[in-house]
């Protein structure tokens, strides 16, 4: 396999000259497959740094293997990726996250039983003197990216997973991402299963990061915070992209439309 497609940016490889107005990813015609089943087919999508991209679809569409492909899990089957205009190969997590893709998925794999800390820094914790957990300095790291991102609703960072509320738990999860200097942060249905003032933590948390030039690709089922957050919205229909366009664009009864039959009837 050529080095153009080892995970990370090529070096030395002869891709051109790179535009400043690239966006940070960029799909071409990207597939997978699984067996027979099209999964993704053809996908093309520009995820541009500082904005918030929606992902929606209905149940089947493609999205959960689209944002997987982005995440590194499932290597994708043709097409290009491109990452600040040049060729990528993610082979695998940690080869997207080497590029600063930090993906929250729904289930925000955090352990209930550690505290807020040792779950930000799980599995890339500051060592000591090569023996000794640096615990002051990961005390300060995770602070400090709390009050960044203005979650302030978190009475202290030793307190268990387990105590907090849905809303605080994102927070965690996102922070978590962002710590590890990410670029591109997908998360998964962020606001399932959260209450009207934890929804609306939440999404502001998302406003956040956009704000700070970080590129956001939020997989939702909800429209209202679709419309209320997001730059610009992707419909996903049976494995192909449906159309993409910003949600000034848009009317929500368009992407309900566009989900359900892959097509819009009227010009938009």
């Amino acid at each position: 396999m050529s080095n153009e497609f080892a995970g990370t940016v090529p070096t030395g490889s002869p891709v051109g000259t790179v535009s400043a107005d690239a966006p940070l990813l960029r799909l071409s015609g990207v597939v997978k497959r699984f067996g027979p089943v099209h999964a993704l087919n053809g996908i093309d999508l520009d995820i541009p740094a500082g904005e918030v991209t929606a992902l929606v679809g209905d149940n089947g569409a493609g999205k959960s293997s689209l944002i997987k492909a982005i995440a590194g899990i499932h290597p994708v089957d043709g097409g290009r990726m491109l990452w600040n205009g040049r060729p990528v190969r993610l082979t695998g997590p940690r080869a997207a996250s080497a590029l600063g893709i930090e993906t929250v998925y729904q289930d925000l794999a955090l352990c209930e039983n550690l505290d807020i800390v040792q779950n930000m820094f799980l599995g890339r914790e500051d060592i000591r003197g090569g023996v000794l957990l640096d615990e002051a300095a990961m005390e300060t790291k995770a602070n400090q990216t709390l009050r960044e991102l203005s979650v302030t609703t978190v009475t202290s960072i030793r307190q268990l997973v387990a105590s907090l509320s849905g809303g605080q738990r994102q927070a965690v999860a996102v922070a978590r991402a962002v710590m590890w200097d990410a670029k591109l942060v997908i998360m998964d249905e962020p606001t399932a299963a959260l209450g009207v003032s934890q929804t609306a933590m939440v999404l502001d948390l998302v406003k956040r990061l956009s704000s700070r030039g970080i590129a956001v690709l939020v997989v939702s089922h909800n429209l209202n915070d679709v419309f209320q957050v997001a730059d610009r919205v992707a419909v996903m229909y049976l494995g192909r992209l449906a159309r993409t366009a910003p949600v000034s664009e848009l009317a929500v009864n368009d992407v309900v439309e566009l989900i359900t039959t892959g097509n819009l009837s009227k010009t938009a």
